[in-house]
């Protein structure tokens, strides 16, 4: 009997274990691929701020930055992005590579520009097969005409071709260690210029590209791992884009979602300015109130005349309580005789007609101030 129950408790204790390992495990698998590490909308976005192809690769490879996420040579270093470019008429391929040994590269993705009979000017960022899939294509559309486009359609036009190469890097550059993946959908984010816009499509639009293509590509990396192609690594889908509209993001931590930081930087600018604009009626409050007791006398003398807990004679004889009426604005100037006259015969009145009248009633001092001022006539 102790034996059974000693099994059930055993089990009733390791079945929770067991299935949190298997979701643990789940959420690793589907959670991060090796596209992850390079968001081609960065690639487009930094393309259209640059002025040549050569100010592209640095800011590219800005350590600052940090734009690249791939580290496909297992050396816990990002690796560095040189790129090349093949002419061909009015068409211009652009092809990035990643640097994995002395003499050693891995196509990333490739820039396809072309120009029309009217000077319009097409661009299609293209992921590549083994890296993204199948047609996964950005077709970024820049607010304004980028500055890089003067440059390609000028005279004696030569192709850039990048002089850097493995452990030889410009002065700017240095190594760094790449970041977890959820953490480097995060950051990218903020390197993206969501000013511009960024189309997703299925087909290329410059035909001349596969011709181009030929003889300046590069697969060191896929043909070391054959076995890790998209296809494989991602059964059933066909590119990345399909991926991400299928992947069970549900699974995943919040932070693991693909989504820029754009809203939160947008709320917390949000939260900021709230406390702005709740103190600026605080400060404006006071000025707002002062103008109505400049301007109507009755609303600031009626309280301090008229208060009973000021009726004893101190008060009424105090001069800092009667300096407000001589501030009273008015026509002839002569506010102050006209402010103490009354004051002075009541005075006298009450003297004479002590007994008679009462202080407390305000009517009675009315009817004394009214016939001082006919005597006084």
């Amino acid at each position: 009997m102790k034996t059974k129950i000693l099994l059930s408790l055993l089990f009733a204790f390791t079945l929770p274990m067991s299935n949190y390992a298997q979701d643990k495990t789940t959420v690793r698998a589907n959670s991060s691929d090796i596209s992850d590490n390079l968001d081609l909308r960065a690639i487009a976005s930094v393309f259209g701020d640059s002025k040549d192809l050569e100010d592209f690769e640095s800011r590219i490879n800005d350590p600052k930055a940090q734009l690249s996420n791939l580290d496909l040579n297992n050396d816990n270093y990002v690796d560095y992005l040189r790129v090349i470019e093949s002419v061909e008429g009015d068409a211009h391929l652009i092809i990035i590579q990643s640097v994995l040994e002395k003499d050693t590269y891995q196509d990333v993705a490739t820039i396809e520009v072309e120009r029309d009979n009217k000077n319009n000017v097409q661009v299609q960022v293209v992921g590549n097969v083994y890296m993204y899939g199948e047609n996964y294509i950005y077709e970024p559309v820049y607010v304004n005409r980028p500055i890089i486009y003067n440059v390609f359609w000028v005279n004696n036009y030569r192709p850039y071709c990048s002089t850097w190469y493995w452990n030889y890097y410009p002065s700017y550059y240095y190594n760094w260690n790449p970041f977890p993946v959820y953490r480097y959908r995060n950051h990218i984010g903020l390197h993206i210029n969501f000013g511009h816009t960024y189309h997703y499509v299925s087909h290329r639009s410059c035909h001349r590209a596969y011709g181009m293509y030929h003889g300046r590509n590069s697969y060191a990396y896929e043909t070391r791992h054959p076995n890790r192609s998209f296809s494989h690594r991602n059964n059933g889908y066909s590119n990345r884009r399909e991926l991400d509209n299928n992947r069970p993001v549900r699974n995943v931590r919040p932070r693991n979602e693909i989504a820029s930081n754009k809203p939160r930087n947008n709320s917390t600018r949000a939260n900021t300015s709230t406390p702005r604009e709740v103190t600026s009626p605080r400060n404006s409050s006071p000025r707002v109130n002062v103008e109505p007791r400049k301007n109507s006398p009755r609303e600031t003398t009626a309280p301090r005349t008229s208060s009973p807990r000021n009726s004893s004679p101190k008060a009424t004889t105090s001069p800092r309580s009667q300096s407000q009426p001589k501030n009273v604005s008015s026509p002839r100037g002569n506010s102050q005789t006209r402010a103490t006259s009354p004051r002075s015969n009541n005075t006298r009145n009450s003297t004479r007609s002590s007994g008679s009248s009462s202080n407390r009633s305000s009517s009675g001092s009315r009817a004394g101030s009214s016939r001082s001022n006919g005597r006084n006539n």
